[in-house]
């Protein structure tokens, strides 16, 4: 059985997909996309709006305590944000269920799979069905 993808821990065969420990088969797959997620920028904001609250009710009341907690949730909120991986995700809908089948940070590399599935279901649809033999 030859391997016209196999990379990651992803492979793609005649028949299947196998990602993640899930493995599809190509006939039942109706549709691919590629859905990209970007950073969540709720939490970086908040945890840095409730710092500079706490710096500066820390600075006006002449607290330590409350303007050190603040500088640390400032930092913690950029932490947050600089930290974040914008990802991208494979969708797999079979029979009309939509799953997620690859996640990576790279988007090439998840635009590579869906090729590949597309060109093995194109492939396996070209290929006739074996005949019985003749006896």
């Amino acid at each position: 059985m030859d391997l016209p993808f196999n990379e990651a821990g992803v492979s793609v065969t005649r028949s299947t997909l196998s990602a993640a420990g899930q493995i599809f088969a190509l006939r039942d797959i109706d549709d691919l996309r590629v859905v990209t997620i970007g950073r969540n920028r709720l939490v970086p904001v908040l945890l840095s709006l409730i710092g500079v609250a706490l710096a500066a009710f820390g600075g006006v009341y002449s607290s330590g305590a409350g303007l050190g907690c603040g500088v640390m949730m400032i930092v913690v909120g950029w932490l947050a944000w600089i930290w974040q991986e914008v990802t991208h995700r494979l969708m797999v809908v079979t029979k009309g269920e939509t799953r997620e089948a690859v996640v990576s940070s790279d988007r090439t590399f998840v635009e590579r799979v869906e090729q590949a599935v597309r060109a093995a279901k194109a492939a396996s649809a070209d290929t006739p069905a074996p005949r019985p033999a003749a006896q």
